[in-house]
């Protein structure tokens, strides 16, 4: 067996994917198995690279990655050599492609909240869990469709109950669909909630899903919670981070202050992730507390990867 000598800075370059891509493959579907320095840093041998092109080259090729990694390379390579010879198609890459299906899906969902159809919401949601993976299902639908949503309610083309249809539908789809992940027995733990006034629940509804996604054990507090009871939770839960999603209002005098006495309150070494589209309107003191902000959902992951890297390295410390 080839000697592991390849660094992920290395793998990522000859791969073409990012290091936050082989992660999660790695993690959710056992694409590879990298092994690890005296200081826990990854390194791949020459099979490693080789069977990550192949999956890189698959997926682009319009197959799902939970599919294309239950197979052997050699099962890869002939998906590779059917795709080349079959009928071709309108040349968008697979990128386009996949925004594409994000952009019906999501269109579709938000016909079917007008409308008050669960059945209808559930079928897009599947749909896009299908075309789409899991990520795929909260970067290009659930978080557009989120936006979108609060969009029309502020326009007053919808109303609140439209809103709560929505939310209630996402955490019953995401809360059954996050229970084929399997969290390990040391995965860090992170509690999600919306601070005292903000009510909407979106937004940590969907970082819930995500951070589960990504392996953490997730203690989801819901809305409106006091800061105390929060880092009492974090305290008592031994909680790494903690993530607020901040929507509305934008101008609540009383949440700067209420973030800085979390912020007191939480024990040393506990982070803060603060996202929403409210939370520009508190930046200086989001500066203040230390807080990683999260503009988009996407800014979530290398937020969750550098506080798992942290604590990682924290234990490791404690424990030698």
């Amino acid at each position: 067996m080839a000697e592991a000598i390849h660094t992920m800075r290395m793998v990522s370059k000859r791969t073409g994917l990012s290091p936050h891509v082989i992660r999660i493959w790695e993690r959710r579907y056992g694409a590879v198995t990298p092994t690890r320095t005296p200081t826990n840093r990854r390194v791949y041998r020459e099979e490693d690279v080789e069977r990550l092109k192949l999956l890189h080259e698959v997926t682009t090729a319009g197959h799902t990655i939970g599919q294309a990694s239950k197979l052997n390379n050699e099962r890869l390579r002939a998906l590779l050599q059917e795709s080349s010879t079959a009928p071709s198609r309108p040349s968008l890459d697979n990128e386009v492609m996949r925004h594409d299906w994000g952009g019906k899906l999501t269109s579709r969902c938000l016909g079917a909240i007008k409308s008050m159809d669960l059945k209808e919401l559930n079928a897009g949601l599947r749909d896009a869990v299908l075309n789409l993976g899991t990520q795929g299902l909260l970067t290009q639908v659930a978080a557009p469709l989120s936006q979108q949503v609060g969009e029309l309610w502020r326009a007053g083309e919808i109303t609140a109950a439209h809103e709560h249809f929505l939310s209630s539908a996402l955490r019953t789809f995401l809360g059954r669909h996050s229970q084929q992940f399997t969290v390990p027995p040391n995965a860090p733990t992170l509690i999600v909630a919306t601070p005292s006034g903000q009510i909407h629940e979106l937004g940590a509804v969907l970082v819930s899903a995500a951070a589960a996604n990504l392996g953490w054990k997730v203690i989801y507090l819901g809305t409106s919670l006091p800061s105390a009871e929060m880092a009492g939770a974090a305290r008592d839960q031994g909680a790494k981070a903690v993530a607020l999603s901040i929507v509305y209002p934008e101008d609540d005098p009383a949440l700067p202050s209420e973030l800085r006495q979390l912020r007191d309150y939480l024990p040393a070494g506990v982070e803060l992730i603060v996202g929403g589209r409210g939370a520009a309107a508190y930046a200086a003191t989001l500066v203040e507390i230390r807080a990683h902000v999260a503009h988009k959902l996407e800014d979530l992951f290398p937020a969750l990867e550098a506080i798992r890297k942290t604590a990682s390295r924290n234990g490791v410390k404690a424990g030698s």
